[in-house]
């Protein structure tokens, strides 16, 4: 299968699933598509750390480590069989 089948068959699913929409959700949709198009971000401004969930913290690792382990609950129950 080309590339040009599989995006063809990817626009042609989205449509199927969009196609009930109202109008005006239609419209905003069209507006955000278009915006998407017009702000493109450069790849230098992708760093390998938002590729994996990286934190930004506002404490220390030691900290944040610490209230982890404070906010831990731990329930034990029986399971009778």
């Amino acid at each position: 299968m080309k590339t040009g089948n599989i995006d063809t068959a990817l626009i042609d699913s989205y449509f199927t699933m969009l196609k009930g929409l109202s109008p005006n959700n239609k419209l905003e949709l069209i507006a955000k598509l278009s915006k998407s198009m017009k702000t493109t971000k450069k790849a230098e401004d992708t760093s390998w750390k938002m590729l994996f969930g990286a934190l930004q913290l506002d404490q220390s690792a030691d900290d944040f480590v610490e209230d982890l382990k404070k906010d831990r609950e731990f329930s034990r129950k029986s399971i009778d069989f």
